[in-house]
């Protein structure tokens, strides 16, 4: 998709495992360039042990140049208190330190994606605000492990195998993740002197992550570092293929008054569901939905591909030696049996 590639991250290097990390040099691998002298840089610190060995390092190797940036959404008891941890501790080493509140009504469903949404929007919105270019956060080669395992397990697409990935832009805010290649126990060393608080959600058996964590603790043949390397291998392929489906885009679709016409003769079938999905998602723009599943873009791409129409997201997509794809006419009764729905 267009500006993939300038989000994709870098392969990390291998790192020495008992040495700190260098973190001016992993904040460059994750950006693709140099760290400008004058950066202003916000490190997201929730008080685990993980983002306060970031801090840690930070402070150590950027010193004068961060802003520690605690978020409290207000939905344990004890996240007031956690907060004014982090803020005591910083405040105590001399280091710039920020909690940020989030206002409006209870997370009632979904409640850790749409905390996680928030706490992103609070962030970059301070970022902005406040002339702090970079936002790091601690996620780390186990963090990284997990997710590999868990998208395994969810039978996902090259994307989604890329995992974490190691900076994004966030509207003019560039969301770095520098120690993707760095073990937690590397970061529980550097966090030491530190009052860490522990989330009980981390240990909820109800979430995938902590049942993937659990895996990992049980399996020593699993190793998270060369697990995190696979992911970032993975990620640098994926960032060739949006490369390529960007070419395909713009010389195999054409758009004909409100529809697309897509020509995937002879496009791998990799890049045939990324333009799919690119035109399904253009098309079916401005409902507020989330993008179709790579899984369900495949299901139609091969549909299309044996002469059957479908439809995706409130979009028809009809076969022929070039598909056509259009808003579908709202429907009053179940979908027929040649349709997928949404």
């Amino acid at each position: 998709m267009p500006g993939a590639s300038a989000c994709a991250p870098n392969v990390p290097p291998d790192l020495p495992p008992d040495l700190p990390p260098d973190l001016p040099a992993l904040i460059a691998a994750a950006l693709g360039r140099p760290l400008a002298p004058d950066a202003r840089i916000a490190i997201a610190v929730s008080g685990g042990p993980d983002s306060l060995g970031l801090l840690a390092l930070a402070a150590a190797q950027l010193p004068a140049r961060i802003t520690a940036v605690t978020v409290d959404h207000g939905l344990r008891a004890a996240s007031a208190a956690e907060a004014a941890g982090v803020a005591a501790q910083c405040a105590a080493r001399g280091i710039a330190h920020v909690t940020l509140r989030r206002d409006g009504p209870p997370l009632a469903r979904n409640v850790q994606a749409q905390a996680r949404a928030a706490r992103y929007a609070l962030l970059a919105d301070w970022c902005r605000a406040h002339g702090h270019g970079l936002l790091l956060t601690a996620h780390h080669a186990d963090d990284q492990a997990e997710t590999l395992l868990m998208r395994l397990n969810r039978a996902s697409g090259g994307e989604g195998l890329s995992g974490i990935r190691a900076a994004r832009d966030l509207g003019g805010v560039m969301l770095v993740r520098p120690l993707l290649a760095v073990r937690r126990a590397v970061l529980a060393k550097a966090a030491a002197g530190w009052q860490a608080v522990d989330d009980p959600a981390n240990h909820d058996p109800r979430h995938d992550r902590t049942r993937m964590r659990a895996v990992l603790a049980a399996t020593p043949a699993l190793d998270p570092a060369a697990l995190a390397a696979s992911a970032a291998h993975l990620a640098a392929e994926a960032e060739a293929l949006a490369w390529a489906a960007d070419l395909a885009w713009r010389s195999r679709v054409e758009p004909a008054g409100a529809a697309l016409l897509i020509d995937a003769r002879g496009l791998p079938p990799a890049l045939v569901v990324r333009v799919l999905a690119r035109a399904v998602a253009s098309l079916a723009g401005g409902d507020g939905g989330r993008p179709p599943r790579g899984q369900d873009v495949a299901r139609l791409a091969a549909r299309l591909g044996a002469g059957q129409a479908g439809t995706l997201a409130g979009v028809r997509a009809r076969p022929g030696p070039v598909w056509r794809l259009d808003r579908a006419p709202a429907r009053r009764s179940a979908p027929k049996n040649d349709e997928i729905a949404e």
